[in-house]
């Protein structure tokens, strides 16, 4: 590790820093809408985006700086098994084409702005729709405080805050004021400002993958070098070389298919959704987003790189960042610093919006203030966004690491619950709302339990995301556990409760809602004047 700050990649950070902070501010002008005060332009540009800006969008919000950090540094500390993330993106978009569309279209047709908003018109029940806003608000609370993290590890590579015997304020400086700035654009310009940075962000970090895996491997002496460098690395610590121990192939299946079913239950993947202007343009970015999954594939052999590199961290997530700095110019090194950097603020905001929009529409509209006027909505979600991102500053600033890491694995094993009531609901009303929230609940419980009892060498409790399955012997993903116990509770409460004839509640939305696009008969479009018509 270098000494001291290294003031030329500071330099080219700061510079795209700020013009990614005058982007997030101007955006508010950005396609500016008659009405501003409503749910619909501040939480989702009006639903007004088109097939690129969506493609950019949902880029930057899917693959975020902590995916930049921590699947690399997984293979550089695991081995091949952290290669999952790999399949498990190119499992979600065949999946994700059968239900998004579907999603956009009654969305669109009543007005729905959150998942939740979905659950609640379909089933009739407002206790079904609070449970799956305050698992979505759950899940993402950590998320938001991982892309701090990946913020925090860039800044600790270029040598900025001092040593770990500075001050805290002067150690921590430098990301308050990147937190202050995130938050000042997002209250401004809403989803209109990640929407505009995504195109930054996603470029940046295209570049650096391409001339990284180009430029190293010449350094390095080729792959063959890199391959045999990891390869001795993992045989010597005993993990079987490259190839992951017959052991762990349930694990790894496991995890791939829970981790895609549950990628698009995040409510950030639905804001971004949602805030298309067309069910086409759904369509056709489930058939271009897995170039982003070219990408994944490329970023994850930097862990083989960092290994044959040399680079010693005693933090993996530092790995990444540190084998950049060692190996590009320091000119290159910063424009690498900007892509995890911005890559971590598109995510964020979109996240923090998100949540947001659930606390809004499905607590406070709910259960606290029915008659809420947009305009109220706006300012609360607006200030709720604030106290997310809040949330999320703190829990990175007095919390060690590994936990903000172990509690973002355990909101994937509660988002994957939400699943049987939104996909299951797009499809059939034969589910019972009490049963829906009965296997929830009973999701909910087995995995956090379950996930409690694994200790790690650092960690007595929620030490990681696998368990051996009941019944099979195999240790495998605990989310998919849950999900298929979920599951199972559901379809025989269902029949229980429809043998006795439990009241059912009242679905607001008919069988054409959802295939319905934007300019179809019937369908009121919720664009105003200023944004129906605008292209890109």
């Amino acid at each position: 590790m270098k000494d001291g700050v290294n003031g030329v990649a500071l330099g080219v950070f700061i510079f795209f820093f700020l013009a990614v902070t005058v982007m997030g501010f101007l955006a508010a002008r950005w396609r500016r809408a008659d009405d501003e005060h409503s749910l619909d332009e501040w939480g989702l540009g009006g639903r007004s985006f088109g097939t690129w800006v969506t493609w950019f969008l949902l880029g930057g919000d899917l693959y975020t700086a902590y995916t930049f950090v921590a699947v690399p540094a997984a293979i550089y500390a695991a081995g091949a098994a952290g290669f999952f993330a790999v399949p498990y993106t190119i499992l979600v978009y065949p999946l994700i084409f059968t239900f998004l569309p579907r999603l956009w279209s009654v969305s669109h047709k009543h007005g729905y702005v959150t998942t939740s908003d979905f659950v609640r018109g379909r089933f009739g029940s407002k206790g079904l729709s609070l449970a799956v806003a305050v698992t979505g608000i759950l899940a993402t609370m950590p998320y938001i405080a991982l892309q701090l993290v990946g913020i925090q590890a860039v800044l600790d590579v270029m040598g900025v805050g001092g040593g770990e015997n500075t001050n805290w304020f002067v150690k921590d400086l430098p990301l308050l004021i990147a937190f202050g700035v995130l938050a000042a654009y997002t209250y401004s310009s809403g989803l209109r400002a990640p929407a505009l940075i995504a195109f930054v962000k996603d470029t940046l970090i295209y570049i650096v993958i391409a001339v990284a895996i180009i430029y190293i491997p010449i350094k390095l002496g080729g792959f063959d070098e890199i391959f045999k460098a990891a390869s001795d690395k993992y045989t010597a610590a005993g993990a079987g070389g490259l190839v992951p121990a017959e052991a762990g192939q349930w694990t790894y299946a496991t995890l791939a298919l829970g981790s895609a079913l549950a990628l698009f239950m995040y409510p950030h993947s639905i804001t971004a959704t949602l805030s298309s202007r067309s069910r086409e343009v759904i369509r056709r970015n489930t058939t271009i987003l897995p170039l982003y999954s070219l990408m994944l594939g490329l970023l994850a052999l930097l862990g083989f790189m960092a290994i044959a590199a040399g680079v010693k961290v005693t933090n993996g997530q530092l790995a990444i960042p540190q084998l950049f700095e060692n190996m590009f110019p320091d000119w290159f090194a910063g424009v690498a610093f900007a892509a995890i950097g911005i890559g971590a603020l598109v995510p964020a905001a979109i996240m923090s919006i998100a949540a947001a929009n659930l606390f809004t529409r499905n607590i406070y509209k709910d259960f606290i203030k029915p008659d809420a006027t947009p305009q109220q909505e706006t300012r609360v979600s607006k200030l709720v966004s604030l106290l997310v991102k809040v949330g999320a500053l703190v829990f990175v600033l007095t919390m060690d690491k590994t936990v903000a890491i172990n509690f973002q694995l355990l909101g994937g094993i509660w988002i994957l619950q939400t699943f049987p009531a939104l996909v299951g609901g797009l499809f059939t009303r034969w589910f019972h709302r009490w049963a829906l929230l009965g296997g929830w609940a009973v999701g909910m419980l087995y995995g956090t339990f379950a996930a409690y009892g694994v200790a790690s060498p650092t960690q007595k409790h929620f030490g990681g995301s696998s368990k051996e399955i009941p019944g099979i012997g195999e240790i495998g993903y605990i989310g998919l556990t849950a999900f298929v116990l979920n599951v199972v509770v559901s379809v025989v409460l269902t029949f229980a409760l429809r043998a006795f004839n439990a009241p059912d509640g009242v679905d607001e939305t008919s069988p054409a809602d959802y295939t319905a696009d934007a300019g179809d008969a019937g369908v009121e479009t919720e664009l105003p004047p200023a944004t129906a018509g605008s292209t890109h």
